[in-house]
């Protein structure tokens, strides 16, 4: 069962890794160097990193600090990220499939869609994503909350597909909402050094390069789990 899990998660989580990275590369990479040069242009930056789960990374930096130059550099180090993320995921996917496993292949779809929705969709609704140059509220503070807000997705999402009451469907609903009534830190002040239709663009690239993502990863982790399943019976 271990090798069956770590087959599945090493194989799937490769593979959205290399797609995640090829849309990153043509589509979401472009945009946040052009707004780069935004962010340059100011005498204190503060840079603002898109990962492949959706969660938004914000760190200060000066003119010493080490950054990944233009080209394969920056391919390599985006796809080193990308890969260690698509693999934990993936292997939160096949652990649960030994729960629940997936009676068809086209079943891992619903569940990639669950994963974007609890690991991109939900915490962006309150914290979106960011180019470089744009305010944002404490760091840990946001972590907090996107913790808090993916964990309670997750649980509601569960309770609605999986209970038969009708009463803990309602009760997933309402924990589904609980961090939205909260509500994400916000900064003091909202600024962007980038146009505002850039920064629409990349909203828009993040969301569909993820659902991407998202999608070959279900699919392709329930396929090779339900192959490697029939091995063994046929075995």
């Amino acid at each position: 069962m271990i090798k069956r899990i770590a087959q599945t998660a090493g194989f799937s989580g490769l593979l959205a890794a290399l797609l995640l990275t090829l849309l990153q590369s043509f589509w979401v990479s472009p945009l946040i160097m052009q707004a780069e040069t935004y962010e340059k242009s100011e005498p204190a930056a503060v840079e603002i990193h898109e990962h492949a789960a959706g969660a938004v990374v914000a760190h200060t930096h000066d003119a010493e600090a080490w950054e990944p130059e233009d080209g394969w550099q920056r391919v390599l180090s985006t796809t080193g990220g990308n890969l260690v993320v698509a693999v934990g995921f993936a292997l939160m996917l096949a652990g649960l499939y030994t729960l629940r496993a997936p009676t068809k292949t086209s079943q891992g779809l619903l569940w990639g869609l669950a994963g974007y929705a609890t690991f991109v969709l939900a915490p962006t609704l309150g914290l979106p994503p960011e180019l470089p140059g744009t305010a944002a509220a404490d760091l840990a503070q946001r972590q907090i909350w996107w913790i808090g807000t993916a964990a309670s997705t997750a649980a509601g999402i569960a309770l609605i597909v999986f209970s038969r009451h009708w009463l803990m469907k309602v009760l997933g609903a309402a924990i589904l909402a609980v961090p939205h009534v909260i509500g994400a830190p916000q900064p003091e002040v909202h600024s962007m050094l980038a146009p505002q239709a850039l920064e629409s663009q990349f909203k828009i690239a993040s969301q569909l390069t993820n659902v991407a993502f998202w999608l070959a990863l279900g699919l392709v982790s329930a396929w090779l789990f339900r192959r490697k399943s029939d091995g063994q019976y046929q075995a």
